[in-house]
């Protein structure tokens, strides 16, 4: 079985060549965010964002949510892949970096498909549960404050219907999980909900080492919080 590969520079970049399809829209977006001081740790990256829309399309999802904003980019890659009557709900605690997506999305033409919400991701998570109910959304995808992760997950579950999915960001946080001198409290809300989700069958579980890690998380049938029907 091949071992993981470093992800060089060189390499990196013959994946971008050989399989990303950034248009010019997408690009110029991630090139104004990469000028942010946060930029760095919060901005997913142009592979990232693809790889998420083919999630979307995958997945067959019309309504997303997408957990933390900050400008959009990850937000504008997932509301490209949705059909025309689709929805994408997006949260972030302040308007100064969505500001800076909405712009792009309007360029776009799928602002009408995306929903900002500002304020306490919690909050904005509690209300969507009160306004559309429980299983209302087909995917979500979560990559906000670490400290907060496992209440994010445990919302987006309720409202995502059987046989969603739950996509999770930097669940190897920068490779401080497998280091025990690492006890922020980030660090340590990862590790918990990593063994959280490990034990959790209501789902069906990969974390994949791609990225900064990123899990994988499907709302088995008959978890709860829908009586709909799955879906294929």
């Amino acid at each position: 079985m091949a071992q993981q590969l470093e992800s060089t520079p060189a390499l990196l970049e013959y994946v971008r060549r050989s399989s990303l399809r950034e248009d010019d829209i997408l690009r110029r977006l991630r090139e104004e965010t990469s000028g942010l001081p946060a930029a760095l740790a919060l901005q997913v990256t142009p592979e990232q964002g693809q790889f998420l829309a083919l999630l979307v399309r995958l997945t067959g999802a019309s309504r997303v949510l997408d957990i933390g904003t900050f400008t959009g980019y990850s937000s504008l890659s997932m509301a490209r892949a949705l059909p025309p009557h689709g929805r994408l709900v997006t949260m972030d605690i302040s308007e100064k970096w969505p500001g800076i997506g909405v712009p792009f999305w309007r360029e776009a033409h799928v602002a009408d498909r995306i929903d900002l919400r500002v304020g306490d991701a919690r909050k904005v998570l509690a209300d969507l549960r009160a306004e559309e109910g429980l299983g209302s959304f087909d995917l979500a995808f979560v990559d906000a404050d670490k400290a907060q992760y496992a209440a994010y997950y445990e919302a987006a579950l309720e409202l995502l219907r059987p046989g969603g999915l739950i996509v999770l960001d930097n669940t190897l946080f920068f490779g401080r999980v497998v280091d025990p001198a690492a006890q922020d409290a980030d660090t340590v809300a990862i590790r918990e909900l990593n063994q959280a989700l490990l034990e959790d069958d209501r789902v069906d579980l990969s974390l994949l080492p791609l990225f900064d890690g990123i899990t994988l998380a499907r709302k088995r049938f008959g978890a709860g919080g829908s009586s709909e029907k799955e879906r294929p």
